[in-house]
């Protein structure tokens, strides 16, 4: 049998996920990648991954084509980029020391509280002692190369992750209670690893070794991060031990170095555990390069770790619903426990992930901690969950998953802490989910080796003496209402809901005695903007206002590009709100059908939007004149969105030879909701386009007329959140440039009428 290589150069981009049924001794099910044929149609590059075969431990192999030498050129090559990062100009000397998910801070508050004898810290100390992971006689078993589900050899995983969860222990004994026995112990099973492991093992079709990188990875870090400063640590030994974690770990990333990820044809959770072993391997050897790698995928990247796509719908009240809740609950909770490890690593170096886009973090975290909880005898609470097409299954996930419902990790404790103890932010089912689940475990003591654990004792923090003001406020329009949502106040009994027309106020009582969920519908108002601000409610008296937040009752035209400038680069937006659109790539003027328009010319002429321009809006309306020369399928009057994996886009003609709408945030074709005309737009003439969504109906217009609608959409500018391509002419994805005029281009806050359209249409 052929050798399994580290082909680390080999991004999980090139595969899908699937899952192989194997437990580790937590019981974890873990995912192992099969190849995703290169050749597949770029809309429908997914439709194929719910025919690959699962392969499980035992079971058949993937084929592996690569010849011997071309692979160990890849992996030499692999190591070669990952050493010159850390002996390159990145390195940096800035970061804060130990700082991965523990301080000098937090190591101090835990030796005060356990010396105090205070719970739960006192509870979680001894609690960790009973484990034979804390023996401070603990003896390493370092392997030369670690196989997890690697059909034809033997799984010798258990020793990577029993050995780092000793360290670990070791490690916050020495640092807690100051016994060096257990930092010899510590340092003596890094040492091991160090000087014997040379590879973790993937092949084609068996990735099992990605997901032991990225677990172990970041716990492993973590340890030595607690080590660094040990006397007894000699520098050789901790220099090569970087080395390990830069030539070993951080090479099998999936991606999330190069930015490109597993694109969405894998779980949230390969992603996320990806992300924490590269952002651990940078803070530990020093290397901003490394670690932005890390925050940008975070923030950006294109796959389902990244925070836009794990939330793959926000619900009002912020329940964020999960890529994964579909699925199972063990590996929703998994995606959740490497969530909070992230964000805590990068809070303790600055940079606040945790609140990013209006704290979706916690959106994601209260939306799998209610879903998991009980709320009376062997009920669950329930939660709400919007139709997903889920392109590792290529088929829709109807309904939130019970499949192992009611999951417990050791997770709980970082989110509810750092969220309520240390900002003052309500974050009522992680609460429940940490009070109720107190003291947490590690591995052999009721956790498991995907997290750490101990969380009652490292990141339990006091009770902080009062909340925050509500904040997060957000008005989008659903359905012609007005449906409100909030970030709550610690230690807040019920909040106020105030309105006015007019901003800055003055406001007036419009709801009181809110508690649960945070979120408010005001309904059948006339026609209008409406201004609002939300109060709690708290032992102390009533707290000062959140943030102000505009909703609109009817429509209200929020984006005009008139066209009439006639010169220039700039299409002035009419409305004021200043969502200007540039001309690019040889743009120009023409006659238009009132005054001047756009002249596209179908080689590389385009008008850009702001990035986020439309991100608040859910019901709208977006019309045009348009005058088009006809010519290619998949040309675009618009594309709002990220990459080819999230859009909204109006085609004159698709491959259906008809005008079509189109929106997604999972993508491929099969994760488009559609809208389709009856015909092609009519050519070399003007004509006046509009679609519109309220609620779940989209309807597509032409001339006034409707010509197409879907009663079942799901998905929302405000679902696609900060678009960053807003294109008129261009598209996502490599398609042909629109050939003609655009003139007049609206978009408005709220669904027109009808009537409305088709009066816009004869004007």
């Amino acid at each position: 049998m052929k050798k399994p290589n580290q082909d680390a150069t080999q991004t999980i981009t090139e595969y899908a996920a699937a899952e192989i049924g194997r437990g580790d001794e937590g019981g974890a099910l873990f995912d192992v990648l099969s190849s995703l044929k290169s050749n597949m149609s770029r809309r429908n590059f997914l439709q194929g991954l719910g025919a690959l075969a699962l392969t499980g431990c035992g079971a058949g192999s993937g084929s592996d084509s690569d010849t011997g030498a071309a692979s160990a050129a890849r992996s030499q090559q692999a190591v070669a980029n990952a050493q010159a990062i850390v002996n390159g100009p990145s390195g940096s000397s800035s970061f804060v020391h130990p700082g991965l998910l523990h301080t000098q801070a937090d190591l101090n508050r835990m030796a005060q509280k356990v010396a105090a004898k205070a719970s739960p810290w006192i509870d979680t100390w001894n609690l960790m002692l009973t484990s034979p992971y804390a023996s401070t006689s603990w003896k390493p078993s370092p392997q030369a190369v670690i196989y997890n589900a690697m059909p034809g050899y033997a799984d010798n995983c258990g020793y990577l992750y029993n050995d780092v969860a000793a360290a670990y222990a070791n490690a916050l004994r020495w640092k807690i209670a100051g016994d060096t026995t257990a930092a010899n112990t510590a340092v003596a099973i890094m040492n091991a690893w160090a000087s014997t492991l040379t590879q973790i093992a993937v092949s084609n079709g068996n990735y099992g070794g990605f997901l032991r990188a990225g677990l172990q990875g970041y716990e492993f870090a973590n340890a030595a991060e607690l080590m660094r400063d040990y006397p007894g640590w000699a520098p050789a030994d901790f220099a090569a031990f970087q080395n390990m974690m830069l030539n070993v770990f951080y090479p099998l990333n999936g991606g999330v170095a190069s930015g490109t990820g597993a694109a969405l044809a894998v779980y949230a959770s390969w992603d996320l555990l990806a992300t924490a072993m590269v952002l651990a391997v940078g803070v530990l050897c020093d290397n901003q390069t490394i670690f932005n790698q890390a925050i940008s995928y975070f923030q950006q990247g294109v796959g389902n770790g990244a925070i836009e796509n794990l939330v793959v719908h926000l619900h009002p009240g912020y329940l964020g619903q999960t890529q994964e809740a579909g699925r199972d609950q063990g590996h929703d909770t998994l995606s959740i426990a490497m969530l909070g490890s992230i964000c805590e690593m990068a809070w303790n170096q600055g940079t606040d992930l945790y609140g990013y886009d209006n704290n979706r973090a916690l959106a994601a975290s209260e939306y799998v901690a209610k879903g998991n909880l009980i709320q009376s005898g062997t009920t669950y609470y329930s939660v709400p969950f919007a139709p997903y097409y889920c392109p590792t299954n290529s088929a829709y996930d109807t309904v939130f998953s019970t499949a192992a419902q009611g999951s417990t990790r050791p997770e709980w404790a970082l989110i509810y802490n750092h969220y309520v103890n240390r900002k003052g932010i309500a974050a009522p089912y992680c609460q429940k989910f940490a009070t109720s689940h107190s003291p947490e475990g590690g591995l052999g003591t009721g956790g498991n080796s995907d997290q750490l654990g101990y969380g009652t004792l490292t990141f339990q923090r006091d009770p902080i003496a009062q909340g925050t003001p509500p904040s997060g406020l957000t008005a989008p329009t659903i359905a012609g209402q007005i449906v409100l949502s909030w970030w709550g106040t610690a230690y807040a009994t019920s909040y106020n809901v105030y309105r006015s027309t007019t901003s800055g106020g003055p406001y007036t009582l419009a709801a009181s005695g809110i508690s649960d969920l945070l979120t408010y519908t005001d309904a059948n108002l006339p026609a209008g903007a409406y201004y609002y601000v939300v109060t709690a409610i708290t032992p102390s008296g009533e707290t000062t206002q959140s943030s102000e937040a505009m909703g609109v009752s009817g429509t209200l035209l929020y984006t005009n590009l008139t066209f009439d400038q006639g010169s220039g680069t700039t299409a002035s937006d009419a409305t004021g709100n200043g969502n200007n659109g540039t001309l690019l790539g040889g743009a120009t003027w023409a006659a238009g059908k009132h005054n001047t328009a756009v002249q596209l010319n179908g080689s590389g002429a385009y008008v850009t939007l702001p990035a986020g321009f439309i991100s608040g809006i859910n019901d709208f309306t977006i019309a045009a004149w348009v005058y088009w020369n006809g010519s290619s399928n998949w040309q675009r009057i618009f594309d709002f969105g990220n990459n080819s994996t999230r859009y909204m886009f109006l085609t004159p003609r698709s491959d259906s030879g008809k005008v079509r709408f189109a929106i997604t945030d999972s993508g491929g074709g099969n994760a488009e909701q559609r809208i389709d005309g009856t015909a092609a737009l009519p050519m070399s003439q003007w004509v006046h386009v509009a679609v519109t969504l309220s609620g779940a109906t989209g309807t597509l217009y032409v001339n006034g007329a409707v010509v197409g609608t879907n009663t079942s959409m799901s998905l929302s500018p405000f679902q696609l959140r900060g678009t960053t391509n807003n294109w008129l002419g261009r598209s996502q994805f490599n398609d042909p440039y629109f050939s003609g005029l655009i003139d007049d281009f609206r978009v408005y806050n709220g669904a027109m009428s009808a009537s409305d359209i088709a009066t816009l249409a004869s004007s």
